[in-house]
C-alpha cells in the first residue's frame, strides 16, 4: 500500500469536506476549511493519501511555542489501518521542526478510539470543558502533550 503524508492544499478541500461530513457533527464547511488554508497564519494542515487518494488529514494551530490540534479524520473506509497515527505523527513533526514545546487538544468524551490514539503518543488527560459540543452538549476532554527534545 502506498502511503503519502503531505501539506494539504486548496485542491484538496472537497475530498476534506467529504470526509469531514462522515466523521464530525457539527463538520466544518469547505469555506472554514480554506480560511484556515489561505487566511490564518497559525494553521498548518497535512493530508495522508493512500494510492494517489486523499483519504484523511489533520490540522493544527501553531501559536508560539504550544500546538494545537484542530481537527484529525480518517475516511471510514480506510479506518483501522493506521493512517490516524500517520497524521498525528506528522503533527507532532511539524511541532518538533518549529521548537514546539506542547500539544493540546479537546476531544469527544466518548470518543474511545481517539483517546487512546492520543494517549499512545504521550498525550495526558488535564481536564474537561463541560458541554463543549455543541450538537449534544457533550463535554470534551483537554489532552496535552509535552514534547522532549
Amino acid at each position: 500500500m502506498d502511503i503519502c503524508v503531505r501539506e494539504m492544499q486548496e485542491s484538496d478541500i472537497d475530498r476534506i469536506v467529504e470526509i469531514e461530513q462522515e466523521s464530525f457533527s457539527p463538520p466544518w464547511s469547505r469555506e472554514a476549511f480554506l480560511l484556515e488554508l489561505t487566511r490564518n497564519i497559525l494553521a498548518k494542515y497535512i493530508v495522508v493519501e493512500v494510492e494517489g487518494r486523499v483519504v484523511g488529514y489533520g490540522g493544527i494551530w501553531l501559536i508560539i511555542d504550544e500546538g494545537h490540534i484542530t481537527n484529525i479524520a480518517v475516511d471510514k473506509e480506510y479506518r483501522g489501518l493506521g493512517l490516524g497515527n500517520k497524521l498525528l505523527e506528522g503533527l507532532i513533526q511539524l511541532c518538533i521542526d518549529r521548537d514546539i514545546k506542547a500539544i493540546t487538544l479537546e476531544v469527544r468524551k466518548s470518543n474511545e478510539i481517539a483517546k487512546g490514539l492520543y494517549k499512545k503518543y504521550g498525550f495526558k488527560e488535564y481536564g474537561v470543558r463541560p458541554g463543549y459540543y455543541t450538537n449534544n452538549n457533550e463535554d470534551a476532554i483537554i489532552m496535552w502533550k509535552t514534547i522532549e527534545f
